[in-house]
């Protein structure tokens, strides 16, 4: 691997052992092999968790944006909601 970056961590004992352990049971080669597998699934959750925050910002921003709010019956919505919802007919 020519394009690496050595980079030192710190784990507590049994995320150490846990590593090692994988490594001796052969499902890893080394013990970079497992932290890069972990930095795979890490980013990939991290990457979600931005795109979630990021279209929460915009429906936050989009409500602010609506004007200013009103009070609203939740029986009245409740029964509007279920009005649009299309009936469904299930044989039996």
């Amino acid at each position: 691997m020519s394009n690496v970056e050595k980079v030192s961590i710190s784990m507590t004992p049994q995320h150490a052992a846990l590593l090692r352990d994988a490594v001796q049971s052969g499902a890893y080669a080394s013990g970079s092999e497992v932290v890069r597998e972990a930095m795979r699934d890490w980013s990939a959750k991290w990457m979600q968790k931005r795109e979630d925050i990021a279209k929460l910002q915009a429906m936050w921003n989009e409500g602010k944006a609506s004007g200013p709010a009103v009070d609203v019956d939740f029986d009245t919505a409740l029964d509007e909601a279920r009005q649009e919802l299309p009936i469904a007919t299930h044989a039996r």
